[in-house]
């Protein structure tokens, strides 16, 4: 039709849909119509007047960008959602399928699991290969074997790393011709600068030997063939890592090498009480400190809770208000108008049957001496015991009490011991009913929730593993990670939290990885808690209604609500075997948590939680609501809108992997994340770590603690090889698992114990 009234110039459109052939066949129609009713009769070919041809070019141009320009090429809305993936343009609908029977689906469920098993042991085949390939690369095993022979780079650090080293004046070690220097990690207590924050002055206090505790000894410099960390790094954290660890003046002054009193006496370690010079370092320095205040979420989260136990509240806010506690403690009255200093427990979580090595105690002295006693109570060690025997009567029978110190805890340490049992938190925690739910395994949170609501004047708890080793000074190591969580700005940073931080590959952490993060996750950040009918957020609320208008400066310099020293990754399709282990969580519209609840997790529950989500997590207790124990702080800080930080600590490989390598198969997700799809952590997958020195099972913590300690493991260590080679030393660490150290028999080498994968 078109052809029979040409217009100069117009190529007719190839009409490649039926509405569009249709659309342009009816306006062709419509135009002779008009035409024909214009014309006189008898005429072939009418004239048509100038307001017809017009009308005629406009109609045809709109027929034709009708037909032909539906949409804009290459342009398709994109609604927003959670996973950031756009649904796929719509098609033609196909033919329908006639429906499967029952065994037709039975054997494409079958197929498609063939299938990912398939996949799944093509991976562990082929990172068993890249393993066993590496033995032959230049710099595999090079984190062992290392010694002060080899010290390299001895003046390679910063003015503030330098100032905290001073010159011993002790000689050179029989065992070295290096000499050691004091390291003091401390603030310059009681300084001008440091008086201007502080509200009391700091007071010494005496340690073991009866006088003040001293500082530790090191060695400058690194050892030469030392590798950098896969993993993390020490410029990070605004660590020194040029300075080098071995085991006598590590672990000297704890009992390793005798020690003598103030007398001049040997030093009796079953004499040393450390509840006591802990208790009365604290009374020297209470000034500085808060008393701490109850649990106000129980009375302002949750109308129900609040009904049922706000009494208890008011009646324990009453009783600090008549004791004067709760605002200050002493001191003069100017020095109110300072913020007081923080408190943090640290819980070293043992239990009955435990046999205590000598490493242990040396291991437990050291953290209570650097921690508590030189920082002048700033921290304070327990432990917190797990009494197994349901039929010990320890909370009405004070000799039964006893019973358990005197059999299961070394006599110095009888002081610092809480014990608990199982029966103590379900008296609390009655709305959990399920039996694995308030287990131990999947609630071992509730014995640390019960301590901080029992000790409110601790802002901060460590919950501590016993096979845990800091290869380093503790105060530096934990005041770096809390300085370092500190600085982090809460935009991308749950994002940040759940990728391991590669330096080979990400580059400088503040700014090429932070660049990354945020290229890869725009517009699915979280940012403040997720809004779920069942919750009421008590965390601080974003300034900014889209992240993208916040400078990088919301939560900076703001606590950590959580510290983790492992990924903070998101479980869901992970593969990791108790992603679903949850209990409540849900109402009528959410009806199943397993698939609709947000939540996160870390591998090794070694972390630092502040009393605010440990009330609130006691809180959500109360109501029902649980979750395994290695989901269950992060998941509470996700839905309450808390501050969480993964500190991407250094850690080392066996292997002399490269940053790609490692991304891949240690960030393999969708976004470049550790969790989700195809996450390490998933069954069958963790054969990845068997080469890491910090996961829950590793061949490098225990083979590098043998050898430090002068144990010999696998062809390295003991006394004739030191002989040959040097006293081992490392740079600073934390390493686990350690379990069991003791002297080894010639010959032994530690084995790397995993039944699949």
């Amino acid at each position: 039709l078109i052809s029979d009234y040409p217009i100069p110039g117009f190529r007719p459109p190839i009409l490649n849909s039926p509405v569009a052939a249709a659309a342009v066949a009816a306006a062709a129609l419509a135009m002779l119509t008009m035409l024909k009713q214009q014309s006189p009769r008898g005429f072939v070919v009418p004239r048509a007047r100038p307001k017809t041809l017009l009308f005629l070019a406009l109609a045809i141009v709109s027929v034709y960008f009708l037909a032909t320009r539906g949409a804009p090429a290459g342009y398709h809305v994109v609604p927003w959602n959670h996973d950031g993936a756009a649904p796929p343009p719509e098609k033609a609908a196909a033919p329908a399928e006639p429906p499967k029977s029952e065994e037709e689906r039975k054997q494409e469920e079958e197929r498609q699991k063939q299938e990912r098993e398939k996949h799944e042991q093509d991976l562990r085949d082929e990172f068993a290969r890249e393993y066993e390939a590496a033995k032959k690369l230049p710099g595999n095993d090079a984190i062992y074997g290392n010694t002060l022979n080899s010290l390299k780079d001895k003046e390679n650090r910063t003015a503030e790393h330098a100032a905290s080293l001073r010159e011993s004046g002790t000689q050179e070690e029989a065992y070295t011709n290096q000499r050691p220097v004091y390291f003091n990690p401390y603030p310059d207590y009681n300084s001008e600068e440091w008086n201007k924050t502080h509200r009391a002055p700091y007071v010494p206090c005496i340690g073991a030997t009866g006088e003040a505790v001293e500082d530790l000894l090191v060695f400058k410099g690194h050892p030469a063939k030392f590798p950098d960390p896969g993993f993390g790094g020490f410029d990070i954290l605004n660590m020194d890592g040029n300075i080098c660890y071995e085991r006598e003046t590590r672990l000297g002054p704890y009992g390793l090498l005798p020690q003598l009193s103030k007398a001049g006496l040997r030093i009796d370690w079953d004499n040393i009480n450390w509840g006591d010079l802990q208790e009365k370092c604290f009374e020297r320095n209470a000034a500085r400190f808060d008393e701490g205040n109850p649990n106000e979420y129980i009375k302002t989260a949750y109308p129900d809770i609040a009904e049922k136990y706000g009494k208890e509240v008011e009646e324990a806010e009453k009783k600090n208000e008549k004791r004067g506690l709760g605002k200050f403690r002493g001191g003069s009255k100017a020095a109110k108008v300072t913020a007081p200093d923080t408190r943090t427990a640290v819980l070293l979580r043992t239990y009955t049957g435990k046999k205590y090595t000598e490493n242990d105690k040396q291991v437990i002295r050291s953290l209570i001496s650097e921690l508590s006693l030189r920082s002048g109570g700033e921290y304070q060690v327990f432990l917190l015991l797990h009494v197994r025997d349901q039929a010990l009567d320890i909370w009405n029978d004070e000799a039964t009490y006893q019973y358990v110190l005197n059999e299961h805890v070394p006599l110095e340490f009888h002081g610092i011991t809480k014990l608990w049992n199982d029966q103590a938190v379900w008296n609390i925690y009655t709305a959990l009913t399920d039996e694995n739910e308030k287990s131990v395994h999947s609630a071992q949170w509730l014995s640390v929730q019960k301590f901080s609501q029992d000790h409110p004047e601790f802002d901060f708890i460590w919950n501590w593993e016993m096979d845990a080793r800091i290869i380093g000074h503790n105060y530096d190591f934990l005041q770096r990670l809390d300085d370092f969580a500190k600085k982090q700005p809460r935009r991308g940073l749950w994002e940040r939290n759940e990728r391991y931080y590669i330096p080979d590959y990400h580059g400088d952490y503040d700014t090429d990885f932070r660049k990354d993060v945020e290229q890869r996750t725009r517009g699915n950040q979280v940012w403040g808690p997720p809004k779920l009918p069942f919750i009421n957020p008590v965390g601080p609320k974003p300034p900014v209604e889209n992240p993208e208008k916040d400078p990088y400066k919301w939560g900076v310099g703001e606590d950590a609500d959580m510290i983790t020293v492992g990924p903070i990754f998101n479980p869901i399709n992970s593969s990791w075997i108790i992603s679903d282990h949850i209990w409540g969580y849900r109402d009528e519209h959410f009806p199943d948590p397993a698939k609709t609840l947000p939540r996160r997790t870390t591998i090794v529950t070694q972390s630092r939680v502040s009393k605010r989500l440990l009330d609130i997590m006691h809180v959500e207790n109360l109501r029902g609501n649980h979750i395994a124990s290695e989901m269950t702080p992060q998941t509470v800080a996700l839905l309450h809108g808390f501050k969480t930080v993964f500190a991407p600590h250094p850690t080392w490989f066996d292997r002399p992997w490269n940053g790609t390598f490692l991304a891949k198969w240690f960030n393999p997700g969708p976004r470049g994340e550790s969790g989700g799809e195809g996450s390490p952590m998933g069954w069958g997958r963790e054969r990845r770590y068997q080469g890491m020195t910090w996961y829950y099972r590793a061949e490098p913590p225990p083979r590098l603690y043998n050898n430090w300690m002068g144990y010999v493991d696998t062809k390295i260590g003991g006394k004739n090889w030191e002989r040959a080679h040097g006293r081992p030393c490392l740079p600073p660490m934390i390493l686990h698992p350690i379990k069991e150290v003791k002297p080894t028999e010639p010959g032994f080498a530690t084995q790397f114990e995993l039944f699949y994968g």
